[in-house]
Parts: structure tokens; sequence; C-alpha cells
């Protein structure tokens, strides 16, 4: 076994009363660039923001971008046929890219977890987009995994997702604190075992853990 293998499947230690704690990334441990990102498109581009958001989330899954099944090139096409977005692949992406915020408060619970023994990962719906903003920011080395349903080709849409990822870090799934800012993910991942939190804000969350984590959040900025 390699020393990644032990790390990740060591037992918790500490405080946490579950092994894995597992992160969403667009509206928990960023602010939501795709649906931000695509309102200022439509402002740009003089289309309506919210039919552009729905529109965003049924393309990304439709062209198969989403699970890595296509090219990005495809989304941004269907999104200026059918959501009239206007603008070059470069400057659209970008736009996206920048309404990624990370919060520094989120990487700092991520640490103090790490810190206090417990393993940490990210589970999102994310194209490679991803990889392209951890190349800006350099968080990656933060997480014992990372699950993006581009590179693994399947979604949180899809409640079969949460048993593989489970099957994945080689523990059961009430061993998993899933943290997600859509409330028909948390309620999948419930359905399959998961411990589950719906995230409203860095305070709620530290509040919300403090029965699996007590004293997380003590002395946090």
């Amino acid at each position: 076994m390699t020393q990644r293998e032990k790390r990740e499947n060591a037992p918790a230690t500490g405080s946490c009363s579950v092994q894995w704690i597992l992160f969403d990334f667009g509206g928990v441990i960023a602010e939501e660039g795709f649906v931000a990102g695509l309102k200022t498109l439509a402002r740009r581009s003089g289309a309506d923001p919210e039919e552009a958001v729905a529109a965003g989330h049924r393309l990304v899954y439709s062209t198969g971008y989403l699970l890595g099944k296509s090219e990005e090139s495809a989304f941004w096409e269907a999104m200026r046929r059918e959501a009239g977005l206007a603008g070059t692949e470069d400057e659209m992406r970008e736009t996206v890219l920048a309404a990624f915020q990370i919060r520094p408060r989120m990487l700092d619970l991520v640490r103090r977890i790490r810190e206090r023994g417990g393993l940490a990962g990210i589970l999102s719906d994310q194209v490679d987009w991803l990889d392209a903003l951890d190349e800006r920011n350099d968080f990656y080395p933060l997480f014992n995994r990372v699950f993006n349903s581009f590179h693994i080709g399947r979604s949180k849409r899809d409640e079969g997702t949460f048993r593989y990822v489970s099957e994945q870090l080689g523990t059961n799934p009430e061993n998993i604190l899933f943290i997600d800012d859509s409330r028909d993910h948390v309620e999948r991942a419930r359905s399959e075992g998961m411990h589950a939190i719906r995230f409203s804000g860095p305070d709620e969350l530290l509040r919300d853990m403090d029965p699996f984590c007590p004293g997380i959040g003590q002395k946090l900025p």
C-alpha cells in the first residue's frame, strides 16, 4: 500500500465521527460561478439571465459536456443557439471562471479538518473548468480526493454516483459527510446512506457540522 493509500484509508482521529467529509465546489468551496457567469453573459448579450441559467443547466448535461463526452465547443454553440449568448468561446469561458470566487474561510475549514486527522474531498458536477480553476488557485493539494463529473463520467443527478464514490473511497456511506448547496443532491446522498448537510453559508455550516466534528469552527476566521 502506498503512503497516499494509507493516508486515505486511515481511520479518522480526534474530533470527527465520520471518516470523510466531501464538499461540493461551486456554491460551497467557491461562489456559484456557473450561475453568476451565465447571468453576466446573458446581460451582455441582451438575453434573459434566468433563461440562460436554465438553459445552461440543461445543455451542459444534454450536450455530454458535463460527463466528459463532448467538447466544450458543443456546449457554447448550444448556448448561443438556445439562450442567445454572444461572444467567443474564450470570452465566455473566462467570464464564468472569473465568477468562481474561492471562499478562503472554506479552505481554512478544510485545513482544520485535515489538521485534526480527517479526510476531505471534493464531489462536484463540474467540467474541466475545475482543473483550470485549480491551476489558478492551487486548491487540489488541500484535498485527499477530487471527484469531478467530467473525469468520472458520473453526475450527482444519479443516486448511483454516491454509491460509486463510497466504493472508490473504500468505506461505507455512513462514514461520509457530504456538503452541497443543492437540496436534490443532499437528498440523494442521504438516500444512499451518507450524512449530508445543505450549505447555506459558512456560519450555518459550522453550526451544522458540530454534531459530527465538535468544536470544528472554534477560532476559525
